[in-house]
Order: C-alpha cells, then sequence, then structure tokens
C-alpha cells in the first residue's frame, strides 16, 4: 500500500497529466483525421490542435484556458480497501495539482444561493474548484486504480441526458443518440470532438456509463455502434470549428449498462471538445 504522501503525489501528477497531455492514441486518431482532410481550413485547425497539445505537453501546461473541473473514477480490486484516509490523500493530491497545472481559478465561494448566482464572489486559488463525487467500481485486477478526467464547461453545456422510447429497437435508440450528437457538435464550436455516450435505468446511471465510457474508450477500437455514430454524424460536414469536412469527430465512446423491462431507456449524450477527454491514470494501490 502506498504511504499518504505517495497518493498525493501520484494524483498531483496524474491531474497535470490529464490537463496537459494528449494519449498516444488520440494523437493518432488526429493524424489519420488530418492525412484524409480535403478541407484546407478544417486541416488546418486539427493541425493547429495538435501542435498546442504537443506544446502543453511539453511544457506540461493546460491544454486550454478551462482548465476543467476534476471528475475521478476509482477502480479497486477484490482484496484492496479503501480507507477514509486514502480518500484525504485523492482529496489532497487534487487540490494539488490543480495548483501546479494550474488550473483556472473558477470556484464560487458563499452558501447554496450565492453559489448559484454567483454573488458568493470566486475562490482566487486554483483548488478551489471542488472534484465531482468519486465513481467507485470494481476491477479484475489486485490493484486500485484512479482515473482522473477534467470536464470543460463548453461540452456541459452542449450534453443532454433524456429518455428515449426505444420501441424494441436498438436502431432507435442509435438514431437519437446521432440526431442528440449532431445538434449538439453543431454548437459546440470546439471540434473535432469525441462523443462520449452512457446508457442505463436513470439519469444518475446514464450519466455514470458517460463517465465510465471515457476512462475506457480507445480512438483505435471502435464497436459497431460507436463505428455508426461516429459516422453519421461526420456526415454531416460539420468539421472542425464549424468550417465543414470529413472530422467532426474523431471516435465515439459508448457504454451501456444494465436495463429494466421497460419502454424507456435513459440516454447520456455528451460531445467533447476537442482537447477532451482529458484523462490521466494513477496506480494508487
Amino acid at each position: 500500500m502506498k504511504t499518504y504522501e505517495e497518493i498525493v503525489s501520484l494524483v498531483r501528477d496524474a491531474l497535470v497529466e490529464a490537463g496537459s497531455t494528449f494519449r498516444e492514441d488520440k494523437k493518432e486518431a488526429y493524424r489519420r483525421a488530418i492525412a484524409k482532410e480535403s478541407n484546407e481550413q478544417a486541416k488546418w485547425v486539427m493541425e493547429t490542435v495538435l501542435a498546442n497539445a504537443e506544446a502543453a505537453e511539453e511544457h506540461r501546461g493546460p491544454l486550454c484556458d478551462d482548465t476543467g473541473i476534476p471528475h475521478l473514477v476509482l477502480e479497486v480490486g477484490e482484496d484492496c480497501a479503501v480507507t477514509g484516509r486514502m480518500l484525504d490523500a485523492i482529496r489532497e493530491g487534487v487540490a494539488q495539482g490543480l495548483r501546479t497545472l494550474p488550473g483556472r481559478p473558477m470556484g464560487i465561494m458563499g452558501d447554496d444561493s450565492r453559489r448559484i448566482d454567483q454573488s458568493g464572489g470566486l475562490n482566487p486559488d486554483s483548488a478551489g474548484v471542488e472534484p465531482a463525487p468519486i465513481l467507485l467500481r470494481r476491477c479484475s485486477e489486485n490493484t486500485i486504480r484512479l482515473h482522473v478526467l477534467m470536464f470543460g464547461g463548453g461540452p456541459a453545456i452542449r450534453a443532454k441526458t433524456y429518455r428515449v422510447f426505444h420501441r424494441h429497437n436498438t436502431q432507435v435508440v442509435l438514431d437519437e443518440i446521432v440526431k442528440w450528437a449532431t445538434e449538439g457538435v453543431a454548437q459546440l464550436g470546439c471540434s473535432p470532438c469525441t462523443l462520449a455516450v452512457g446508457i442505463g435505468r436513470s439519469h444518475f446511471e446514464a450519466a455514470s456509463m458517460m463517465l465510465q465510457a471515457q476512462a475506457d474508450g480507445r480512438y483505435d477500437v471502435q464497436s459497431e455502434m460507436e463505428a455508426e455514430i461516429t459516422r453519421r454524424v461526420n456526415e454531416a460536414d460539420i468539421g472542425p470549428l464549424g468550417l465543414g469536412g470529413r472530422t467532426s469527430v474523431l471516435a465515439t465512446f459508448l457504454k451501456v449498462g444494465p436495463q429494466r423491462a421497460s419502454g424507456v431507456r435513459i440516454v447520456c449524450v455528451r460531445p467533447t471538445c476537442c482537447f477532451e477527454p482529458r484523462i490521466a491514470t494513477a496506480e494508487l494501490a
């Protein structure tokens, strides 16, 4: 088991990596999209995004001015235990990571009402940005693994979680996902994007599936449903920054949870921006 100080250090470094680095499979996805793009404006946008990412990685600086809200997925193996002290270390690591990156100070102070209307003022400390509640899940390996994802505001504005009457037909659900995604990507601006999609029995479960889809998804591995969603949204010719072109979406990450005997599926669609998913992983045990 790692010590408190070791866990703090691992989480801090993971948050900085998430906020400043593209994974290699994402870099390759950009390179493939650039190579096949015939629209010169779209090609330039993607080349610029990739160059920005390489500069951010070199200097360990933020990929974007909207440095994001930390979202955490904690995987726990069969014989591993999570203690309150470990959770405290994770929280401290997040705070140190936000100060190191640095994260943009955007935490609002005050009571419930003042946080809603923003009258409580801005917390000048980057660590004043509270992480979202931790999502806990079981893993098959005998380890404790933390995924750190940084969620920006634009994708949250364009995301949608709602019910779909499936009519006993998967295609009906996919059609609705494509419709929502096409609308969201067209309004997002910061594209090409990666679509994160979760399907569950409740709004909470669908959103948690969307989060896990980003933690598990890979640009070089796409299911038939993921590939269909990506292809159909790209056919809308929205393109990077809405300038047209073949690549509005680099990939789709889809996770389907348990379903109930019902006429309804709850679907969460998040059109992540050109820099998301911003993700890194740390082994804590």
